[in-house]
Formats: C-alpha cells, sequence, structure tokens
C-alpha cells in the first residue's frame, strides 16, 4: 500500500475531526425529527450503499484473517455502536458541560492506550500537546456552563460519569485498533466494512422503529442533511482518519481531537447563530496551539551557504 507524506496526513486527520465537529453540529435537526437508533439505522444504510464499491479487496492485499476480523468488529461497536450509546446515555445522566470535560481526556487516553497495547514512544512535546489539548477543551467547556449555569443546573450522577469515561475509552480503542488495522487493510476498506458492521447491529432496532415512523412528515431538508451527515459521519471522516493513521502515531493523531469541538463551534457561530464568549476563544486557541506543537517539524533544514 503506498504511504501519502506527513502533511498530507495530518491534513486528512485535521479534516476529518473538522468535520465531525461540523456535523455534530448540524445533526441538531436530525436529533428531533428522528428516533436516535433510526437516525443511526438509517446513517449507516446510506453509507452502505454509497460504499459497496469499497467492500472489494484491492489487488495485492491479503485476505482478512481472523484476528483481522475481530478488530474489523470491534472498532464498530466501540467506536460507532457502544460509543454512540455510552455518550447520549452519560449526558442525559449528567449535563453536556460535564461530557465535554470528560471528553478532553480523549487525546490522554488514546496516547496511553497507544503506549501500553502498540508500543508506541510518546515524544516529550506530544504531552505537553496533549495537556494543552485538555486544557483548551476544559476551559470550553467550563466557558459554557458559566454561560448557562442560570438557565439549568448541572446534574452529576456516578453512573453517567462512568458511562462518559467508558465513551472515551471507546473512543481511543477506536483509533489504537485503527492503527493496527492500517497496518494490513486499506482505508476505503476499513470504512466501508466497519460501516456494514454497524448497520447489521442497528437493523434489529432501525427495522423496528422504522416500522411506526411516518417518513412522509419529514421535509425535504431534513432529508438533504441526513444525506450529508451519512455521507461525512460514515464515509469521508473514517476514510480520512484511516488515511492518516496509516504515517502518523495513534498518539499524535489523537491531538486532533481537540479540532472537534472548535469546528462544531464555528458552524454554531457562522450557520446557527449561536455566541461565541472571549474565554471560549481563549480555549479555542489555546486547543489549535496543541495541534501546532504536535505536528511542528522536528527539524528546519536553514538555507546552504
Amino acid at each position: 500500500m503506498t504511504l501519502i507524506s506527513r502533511p498530507i496526513a495530518y491534513l486528512c486527520l485535521g479534516l476529518s475531526m473538522s468535520l465531525v465537529g461540523s456535523y455534530v453540529a448540524l445533526s441538531k435537526p436530525l436529533a428531533t425529527a428522528f428516533p436516535v437508533m433510526l437516525l443511526a439505522w438509517l446513517r449507516f444504510g446510506i453509507g452502505a450503499v454509497a460504499m459497496l464499491g469499497w467492500l472489494k479487496r484491492p489487488a495485492g492485499e491479503a485476505p482478512l484473517s481472523r484476528q483481522t476480523r475481530l478488530l474489523l468488529f470491534l472498532e464498530s461497536f466501540l467506536g460507532n455502536f457502544l460509543f454512540t450509546l455510552c455518550m447520549i446515555s452519560g449526558v442525559s445522566m449528567t449535563s453536556a458541560v460535564t461530557a465535554g470535560v470528560t471528553m478532553a481526556a480523549i487525546p490522554a487516553a488514546i496516547a496511553i492506550m497507544s503506549w501500553l497495547f502498540l508500543h508506541e514512544t510518546v515524544a516529550r512535546r506530544t504531552w505537553i500537546a496533549i495537556v494543552l489539548a485538555v486544557a483548551g477543551i476544559s476551559l470550553n467547556a467550563l466557558s459554557a456552563e458559566s454561560q448557562a449555569a442560570s438557565s439549568e443546573a448541572a446534574q452529576h450522577s456516578l453512573l453517567g460519569q462512568l458511562l462518559l469515561l467508558a465513551a472515551v475509552l471507546c473512543e481511543a480503542s477506536y483509533a489504537v485498533i485503527g492503527k493496527r488495522l492500517t497496518a494490513s487493510v486499506s482505508p476505503k476498506r476499513i470504512t466501508a466494512l466497519i460501516n456494514l458492521w454497524g448497520f447489521t447491529l442497528s437493523t434489529p432496532a432501525g427495522l423496528y422503529l422504522a416500522w411506526s415512523f411516518d417518513f412522509a412528515r419529514v421535509s425535504a431538508p431534513i432529508w438533504g442533511l441526513l444525506l450529508f451527515y451519512a455521507l461525512a459521519a460514515c464515509m469521508w471522516t473514517v476514510w480520512l482518519w484511516m488515511t492518516g493513521l496509516r504515517v502518523v502515531a495513534a498518539s499524535q493523531a489523537g491531538i486532533f481531537t481537540v479540532l472537534l469541538p472548535v469546528s462544531a463551534a464555528l458552524v454554531g457561530l457562522l450557520a446557527l447563530g449561536e455566541r461565541i464568549g472571549s474565554m471560549q476563544f481563549l480555549a479555542f486557541g489555546i486547543a489549535l496551539a496543541s495541534v501546532l506543537i504536535a505536528t511542528w517539524p522536528q527539524r528546519w533544514s536553514g538555507p546552504r551557504g
């Protein structure tokens, strides 16, 4: 498999997380139009149709081993199915602010798991970038809490916190397993196969909910938004992420997750009319600094005399 250059890999990782933040912000109308599991089933179904051509094994790629098949299932089960359930349930028992602070642990969790299971050497500046990433996301969540404190009191539940922690571990597992898969399977095929597993896992609940759902009341703009959401969530973001993971260490790639809340906030500002405070701008600046530190070339070749 041909490898891309490191700057292109950084671009793929950054675009992937930026797209995730964009469709998360734009999917608010979808969550009110469809039940969660029906939305997931429709999303995976559209993705499966769009990626039929990606299921075929490329020439020169080895057949899937039993271990690789298990990893593909775990990638979909942990990264798509279980992550969504833990996140939604955890937020419902605590608050979006608590979830934001908890999700700030994702870069650190990815670094630790890549060190434990992939035996990656995490550089000092990567740890510095991780600390800045955690600080930036946490500051953003806490600033949002101060703005919403007057209208809604946060409820803290031990079970909710445990579910959010499980969501962090699921997301970290997604990055680590994805890094292992890219060593033997092409990014396009990984994307198509884990989406197919997601469709399989969500089909029982999806069919049950679709039986009694009134699809006629869904407007044309919502259908268009669903198409974008499905292609972005199932196809574009996963393919870009796996393409970047083939070149970049999982611990370093995890820092790009800070772009998710940044892009979501920008979409909320530009498309949904939401407001961003000065403290949030500072938080995003710290988060973006972590990406800059993590991706800055170690050596620059100066001009020759």
